[in-house]
């Protein structure tokens, strides 16, 4: 198929390339995606393909009531997200969150964007700032942009691109779990998308176990920094587990080991401590360790993590890693529609504006999309309001974050502007989430031609 209409250009197949790719070819505007993998590989990703899931398989939350992801979710299904279309085809049980089977969720995305007639995928690396003759222009390099373009850009925009470090956790094949130990459960039965309430296999500890395994953590080989790495920061969310536990020896028990909502059937019990696992593919065979990300050297973390009562003979598909992440200081440097100031042909879309998570980073690209077509098609196309998820997420990274402390982040109630009635609690969010459903339908009405 032709068009008389000038193509955009998307750097970055990852899921906000991906969704901005779709939301443009939706509208009719011809799309050029570029895509540097498998010509030039990163830290993190292992496949070539489209939309790759790296650090989880899991898009949290489902609870579109009252939880702000969640109602992300239903307000990008509602634009007619091609991550959202692929994310409910592919869901596994996961308790109350929404989580993927990896690999046919990538599939799903690359082939769909592949069999679009307006979809062009070059695989080469981007390599500086795009060529003038490209008018129109996505950036969506993700947190592990090319080494050339990151320069390009700290050069063009006079400002260091912050950086923190992004840890992943590790994958255990099914069948070398010891289930007369591990029992399946969630966190107080709670049953969610693709799931029945018994959608994570829980590793018990009792005390002298737990602080055995935390004096392990600590101890153990870490990966070494780079010298131009030693004082980047974490991104709170994705802390390594090893970080969490040198803040205190209860942390982990009040973070990713928290025994809460669990009793393990043996004893009838609550344990002192808990490792979930939670399932990785449609087929059951791999199950990523919740909240392991980790900097510890490989042979630490077999020796270490098997030493997790029902993981001592846990052979890994995966084993955790680590990786520098870069974004840009957004709040100064991007207008309302996301475009660069300072090179307005240019647009940002996912984690390297600043948004934390794969649901965000799709997203901002879905934003990013439809400005990038309502302006090749000579329409006008407003932000998305501030009582939207949306728009919340968008006017943190877009300016309502002091830029002087800009951090990633997710989407949170706290983005929100406030709703007269309920001051806290569930009938809060509850007003907050139908408000932004009402005035995110009401965006979604078609916009209107751009005065001549």
């Amino acid at each position: 198929m032709t068009s008389s209409i000038a193509s955009v250009h998307i750097v970055g197949g990852g899921l906000a390339g991906s969704e901005a790719a779709w939301q443009l070819a939706q509208a009719g505007v011809p799309v050029v995606l570029h895509e540097m993998r498998p010509t030039r590989g990163t830290e993190a990703h292992l496949t070539e393909n489209l939309a790759e899931l790296v650090c989880s398989n899991s898009f949290r939350s489902d609870d579109a009531q009252n939880n702000a992801v969640g109602l992300l979710h239903e307000e990008m299904r509602r634009a007619g997200s091609l991550i959202m279309r692929a994310a409910d085809a592919h869901k596994l049980p996961a308790g109350g969150a929404l989580a993927v089977d990896r690999h046919g969720f990538s599939a799903a995305v690359q082939e769909t964007l592949l069999a679009h007639p307006l979809v062009t995928l070059e695989r080469a690396e981007v390599a500086g700032l795009p060529p003038e003759a490209w008018d129109s222009v996505i950036v969506a390099t993700g947190p592990l942009t090319s080494p050339a373009l990151a320069e390009a850009l700290a050069k063009l925009t006079g400002e260091e691109s912050l950086a923190f470090f992004d840890a992943i956790a590790p994958i255990v094949h099914h069948e070398s779990i010891d289930l007369s130990i591990a029992w399946k459960q969630s966190r107080y039965d709670k049953g969610g998308p693709g799931g029945d309430g018994a959608d994570y296999l829980n590793c018990p500890m009792d005390k002298p176990q737990y602080e055995a395994f935390v004096e392990a953590l600590l101890a153990g080989d870490k990966t070494e920094f780079k010298e131009w790495e030693a004082n980047t920061p974490y991104f709170n969310g994705c802390q390594p587990i090893e970080v969490i536990a040198k803040s205190g020896p209860q942390t982990l028990r009040f973070g990713p080991m928290k025994p809460v909502g669990l009793r393990d059937p043996r004893t009838g019990t609550r344990p002192w401590a808990v490792v979930q696992l939670r399932q990785d593919n449609a087929l059951g065979t791999l199950w990523n360790i919740v909240g392991f990300q980790t900097k510890l050297k490989h042979g630490e973390q077999t020796r270490i993590f098997r030493t997790i009562p029902g993981l001592e003979k846990a052979e890994f598909a995966r084993l955790g890693g680590l990786h520098r992440n870069t974004f840009l200081n957004s709040p100064r440097l991007l207008d309302a529609t996301l475009r660069l100031k300072a090179m307005p042909r240019l647009r940002f879309a996912g984690q390297i504006t600043g948004c934390e998570g794969y649901v965000e980073s799709a997203a901002v690209g879905l934003m990013t999309g439809r400005f990038a077509a309502a302006e090749r098609l000579g329409r006008t196309q407003a932000p998305p309001p501030p009582t939207t998820a949306m728009g919340a997420l968008l006017g943190h990274i877009t300016g309502g974050a002091d830029a002087t402390t800009f951090q990633p982040m997710n989407v949170n109630f706290g983005l929100f502007p406030p709703i007269d009635g309920p001051s806290k609690g569930k009938d809060r969010k509850q007003a907050m989430s139908a408000r932004a459903l009402r005035d995110f339908d009401q965006w979604l009405a078609p916009a209107p031609l751009a005065a001549e």
